[in-house]
């Protein structure tokens, strides 16, 4: 049997491969590029008179520190996403990481004077995202409550350190989530047949 390699998933791996040559591209010219394209700035630097600062608003979840802080993220990501992008199908799942973007965008400029990188909040937000997979209208997924005391608990409790690491955009991200998996149904595939139903 002749096997090939599959573009399985085009959101997410195009997502992947895209944030890859942007890193790529920053450490072979400057990291300036980071700064001024990917990076959303902090309370009190975003300047509303450039379009460059409302464009990192969406722009900020491709970039990333270095290889390390993209492959932490991406491994969550190119885990979660396929199945994610399966059952919502790509667009949809394009638009909420765009939406989840433009929401741990706005806060920091509002709230931090620390500029924001990464797309830590898109994996928070696929995280909690997948918990409701199987939901059905008038449940609570018991995995979604036990991912939100997990992850979005341990999030909660780290805010309390000091350390370079956006536990907000975390929390925003898994909040986003949250609210597409309640909100935004699963697409659903055709019904089994007959004869499938009865085996």
């Amino acid at each position: 049997m002749k096997m090939k390699i599959k573009y399985n998933s085009p959101m997410v791996l195009t997502y992947a491969f895209l944030s890859a040559v942007v890193l790529l591209l920053t450490q072979f010219t400057s990291h300036s590029m980071t700064q001024l394209w990917f990076m959303v700035p902090g309370r009190g630097s975003f300047d509303p008179s450039r379009i460059r600062h409302w464009i990192t608003l969406f722009t900020h979840v491709i970039g990333h520190s270095n290889w390390n802080h993209l492959l932490n993220n991406f491994a969550f990501i190119l885990l979660i996403g396929p199945m994610l992008e399966t059952t919502y199908g790509s667009l949809s799942l394009l638009l909420m990481i765009a939406i989840t973007a433009l929401v741990t965008g706005v806060l920091n400029v509002f709230l931090f004077k620390t500029a924001l990188l990464g797309a830590s909040g898109v994996v928070f937000m696929m995280i909690l995202l997948s918990s409701f997979t199987n939901f059905t209208e008038g449940e609570i997924p018991l995995t979604f409550i036990l991912v939100l005391a997990l992850y979005l608990g341990r999030e909660l409790f780290n805010s309390f350190s000091a350390n370079n690491v956006s536990e907000f955009a975390h929390i925003a991200g898994g909040f986003c989530g949250s609210l597409f998996g309640f909100f935004r149904p699963a697409r659903r595939g055709p019904r089994p047949g007959p004869m499938l139903e009865e085996l």
